[in-house]
């Protein structure tokens, strides 16, 4: 087990001290969670990713793309088909599956398309205006009166 000393974090940062639980809680469910379905993480462009994930042999219904508390699950679940097959191979598993990802805060869900067996989901990070970057004039009375001339 692997375990990290966050002290220099809290030296230097406020509002971070959640950042050893984030950590914990993504290496306890990777532990958790099998390697399939192969999926690929994009970064197509500063704000906008794309998570891929081979679902071959699953239909549309079959697949469950849900946020919740800023935690993207896909789930699949194979509707039992009547036909049984004898299969003299089957190298295409077909089995139901749950994958989780974490999302930051501002990270939404754009879209969820299916082509040639592969689940696209689209995220955005989209950060309001209140938390993008804004220049703080010195020496400027506070609209609050924090600030009070002697």
């Amino acid at each position: 087990m692997t375990t990290f000393d966050f002290s220099p974090l809290y030296r230097s940062t406020i509002g971070f001290d959640h950042l050893a639980n984030l950590l914990d809680n993504v290496s306890a469910s990777e532990r958790s969670q099998s390697a399939y379905p192969p999926y690929n993480i994009e970064l197509l462009d500063a704000d906008k990713y794309r998570i891929s994930m081979a679902v071959a042999g699953f239909e549309e219904n079959e697949i469950n793309v849900e946020v919740e508390d800023n935690v993207l699950t896909i789930a699949a679940s194979k509707i039992s088909n009547e036909d049984e097959r004898n299969y003299l191979h089957q190298g295409i598993a077909e089995r139901d599956f749950k994958r989780q990802f974490r999302l930051e805060d501002h990270v939404q869900v754009v879209s969820a398309t299916m082509n040639n067996g592969l689940l696209h989901v689209e995220l955005v990070r989209e950060i309001p205006e209140a938390m993008k970057p804004r220049r703080i004039s010195i020496n400027e009375k506070s609209k609050q009166g924090f600030l009070k001339s002697a």
